[in-house]
């Protein structure tokens, strides 16, 4: 196996100015990920204009936004246990245990037990990603136009598992996000599409104003909205370090969920809410035989914050050897390479191995930062929790408007951010959520490009859609993926109707 491309990409890594950005990044996407339901996605689209208009390369960009990814995994943790409120949708599993724990006095084992499983998992997915995404993207190659688009419709096949409980919404979602990728220039023809006759909407909906708005501007007015709902810290953290029979008790646990997170995040559409949810099932199913799960049981706390981590490393590796998003928040790190003309997929490991390696080596380096800042530093970044909404709500607005006018110096850029936050805001409320939107709009544009150029060189047989192995496989793929929750789904009815009736 070939790893010449992770060396060069350690010799990237380790630069002192791509160490403190990293370092940087780790730093805030910490202290983000301890805000509740702030999340890594609000924190790479504030934080993407900033990076793209002071000049960053392409590499060193993409390490910033890893590490604040990264470091948003990390600090979910933290709300989670301390205030019983998810930092992120993948941090719920960890209030089930943690939370307890903190109210037993045991805050500070909590957190430092949390911490080292979270080190194992991201080093677990960081060695899960340097070993595949090789071997995928070699397999890779042979994919031309056509595999390309049967490979976003798998895609778009898989994001019911997102929003499994609401497919209806996330197909919705979906087509709004490809009905936004089509505004603008159509490059074939040369015809404007949907621009309403404005000057500024020829080059299509800018990537960071859609991003900026849909996440960050809506979540300022979610925080408005619920502002006078209470929270109660507990600020007693008490032993801040973990007992090593808790690090061995949990050991297994820690290991098989770190497997069960990387595999889970290698699935396209799949993320951290996914893996948390399988690890902890399975740890409760192997090892609950007390039933002390729910009640402060470390093999518990360990279990989704391993998976986490794992599955935040893995979702690299289709994003990064196929072009397609393993998470929502993949997703807008692919929208991040496109703002600087790079398609992510197969030759970019051959054509751009500085970025791919560079990433990949950030990774390793990224959680030996977090796991030295998260030990030590864990009652500061506690105290984020205590930043009052009048302070942050109009910070993030502040940054937002900053970060959009600074990317396209244009005032009609910040009004549409604004209408997308508001809409953005409205969705929200009616139970949608914004990723699908966002791999919509993403994989919208390469659909619609890779299908031109199939039906081009088959001079316009749609037959070339089928007319390949890998095509078949991609297609049969997707109808099982699309199928396989509605068959679950039914299954389960039928049977709970027979135990009813049983009964």
């Amino acid at each position: 196996m070939n790893l010449e491309y992770l060396w060069q990409g350690f010799a990237v890594a380790l630069t002192w100015q791509n160490l403190l950005i990293g370092l940087v990044g780790c730093f805030i996407g910490t202290m983000v990920g301890a805000l509740p339901a702030i999340g890594p996605i609000n924190g790479i689209a504030l934080l993407l204009p900033i990076a793209y208009t002071m000049g960053l390369p392409a590499e060193s960009t993409m390490i910033l936004l890893a590490a604040i990814y990264c470091g948003a995994e990390y600090g979910g943790r933290i709300s989670s246990i301390l205030l019983n409120v998810p930092g992120d949708a993948g941090a719920v599993m960890t209030a089930l245990d943690g939370y307890p724990m903190a109210k037993q006095g045991r805050a500070g084992e909590a957190l430092a037990l949390s911490g080292l499983a979270s080190f194992v998992g991201g080093m677990f997915g960081s060695i899960g990603l340097a070993l595949f995404a090789p071997l995928l993207a070699g397999l890779a190659i042979g994919f031309g136009p056509a595999e390309y688009f049967v490979l976003m419709v798998f895609a778009f096949a898989t994001l019911g598992s997102m929003v499994g409980s609401q497919p209806v919404k996330t197909l919705i979602g979906c087509v709004l996000g490809l009905m936004l990728a089509t505004v603008g220039l159509d490059a074939t023809s040369g015809a404007y599409r949907f621009t309403f006759n404005e000057p500024e909407l020829g080059d299509g909906i800018e990537f960071v104003v859609l991003v900026i708005g849909l996440f960050s501007i809506s979540e300022a007015l979610i925080i408005l909205e619920h502002q006078g709902r209470g929270m109660t810290v507990i600020r007693e953290l008490g032993r801040m370090t973990a007992r090593m029979s808790d690090v061995v008790k949990s050991a297994g646990t820690t290991v098989r969920s770190s497997i069960i997170g990387f595999v889970v995040g290698v699935l396209p559409g799949t993320g951290a809410s996914v893996s948390s949810a399988v690890s902890y099932t399975t740890a409760k199913r192997i090892s609950d035989t007390e039933g002390t799960f729910g009640k402060g049981d470390v093999r518990g706390l360990a279990a989704p914050e391993a998976a986490n981590n794992a599955t935040a490393c893995g979702a690299f590796v289709p994003m990064l050897t196929l072009g397609v998003p393993g998470s929502g928040t993949t997703a807008v790190m692919l929208g991040a390479l496109m703002l600087y003309n790079i398609q992510p997929g197969p030759m970019l490991l051959v054509e751009r191995p500085e970025i791919v390696g560079g990433l990949v080596a950030s990774l390793f380096v990224g959680n030996l930062i977090l796991l030295a800042l998260n030990l030590p530093l864990v009652q500061i970044f506690a105290r984020v929790l205590t930043v009052p909404n009048w302070l942050l709500v109009p910070g993030i607005l502040v940054l937002s408007i900053v970060g959009v006018y600074s990317a396209h110096s244009s005032v009609f850029s910040i009004y549409l951010m604004m209408g997308i936050g508001m809409t953005g805001w409205l969705l929200r409320k009616a139970g949608f959520d914004m990723a699908p939107i966002i791999l919509g709009f993403v994989l919208g544009r390469v659909m619609e490009v890779n299908l031109r150029n199939a039906l081009a060189i088959s001079g316009g047989e749609i037959s070339i859609l089928f007319s390949s192995t890998i095509c078949i496989v991609l297609w049969c793929m997707a109808v099982l993926v699309a199928l396989l929750p509605i068959y679950l789904s039914r299954r389960a009815k039928r049977r709970a109707m027979k135990l009813a009736a049983a009964e």
